[in-house]
């Protein structure tokens, strides 16, 4: 098996040619098989990456081959032949990722927070923060598809998945607000979840809940406050620990009020016994999730708790 044009470079392959006395890299590969058959087709093209097919038939399989910036890649070996749709979306795949890397292009993780960054014309741009990389990903993708203008989205957008997202724009950062199933979905609760989302932003801002992707909006000033069942979230500002634990319902006061520095849930049940009744356990959950929420109550894991404050 020749291996001209063909060198070792770590763990990789590298299939090379002088071109008017330079050389010139097509493409490099993580195994020196895919280099070999890399080179027999650049040969078989008199080393010319414009007339490559996107599918050769090799060794039993369909080799799906593209060219990007100017390097060969082979994004995928297929049992059957694919068809035009698949080839797209690998194509797309690999301009989005062609390094492999863990995020791909554009997208860092800080701690818990997915960021979306891109420098143009020397600055750096930041595009929106997630707490979740599937967010982050749909916002890169479809930014990456629409020359990364943040006006290119409607309120609802289907993701690659075919659920439907709803989306607001502020500050000029993408936000994902909710996913739904359907567009309808997405639409009949669009409000709703805008509410929510804001609503998040605030009790962030004052530590009533724990959403490090939403810090950047911290010093966000809003038209009005959103609507919210447990607080008034107008007059946050002036709110003290205190205010806030006399603000609670009566179930999540009694929670509070059962609980030591640290503790387990069995042993939350067990001091709220007198007050047994139907649904005990979700009704404990539930309302300590929300404690949880307000920052009162730290969840440490594995059924273990702390009171904040």
């Amino acid at each position: 098996m020749s291996e001209k044009n063909i060198y070792r470079v770590n763990d990789k392959y590298k299939v090379e040619k002088s071109v008017n006395g330079n050389p010139v890299t097509f493409g490099v590969f993580k195994s020196l098989e895919d280099a070999i058959f890399i080179r027999d087709i650049l040969i078989e093209n008199s080393w010319s990456m414009d007339n490559l097919q996107d599918v050769y038939k090799h060794d039993g399989y369909y080799c799906v081959v593209c060219v990007i910036d100017e390097r060969v890649h082979l994004l995928a070996r297929c049992k059957e032949k694919p068809n035009q749709e698949q080839i797209d979306e690998l194509v797309e795949r690999k301009i989005r990722n062609p390094n492999n890397s863990r995020y791909g292009l554009n997208i860092s993780r800080i701690f818990d927070v997915f960021v979306i960054k891109k420098q143009i014309a020397g600055d750096d741009y930041i595009f929106g923060y997630y707490d979740s990389l599937e967010d982050a990903t749909f916002a890169r993708n479809f930014l990456m598809d629409h020359e990364w203008n943040v006006n290119a989205f409607d309120k609802v957008e289907r993701d690659e998945s075919g659920y439907y997202k709803c989306i607001t724009i502020i500050d000029d950062k993408v936000c994902i607000l909710n996913t739904f199933k359907t567009k309808k979905e997405a639409l009949d609760n669009y409000d709703t979840s805008y509410n929510e989302f804001i609503s998040k932003i605030y009790k962030n801002r004052h530590g009533l809940a724990n959403y490090p992707h939403l810090d950047p909006f911290r010093d966000m000033e809003f038209e009005k406050a959103p609507q919210d069942e447990n607080w008034d979230l107008e007059k946050l500002d002036s709110l003290s620990a205190k205010d806030i634990i006399f603000n609670l319902t009566p179930w999540q006061k009694i929670i509070y009020d059962s609980t030591g520095e640290t503790f387990t849930f069995e042993e939350l049940k067990e001091s709220l016994k007198r007050y047994k009744s139907k649904n005990f356990d979700k009704k404990i959950q539930k309302n300590l999730d929300e404690l949880i929420e307000m920052n009162l109550i730290k969840d440490l894991g594995n059924n273990n708790y702390k009171k904040v404050k």
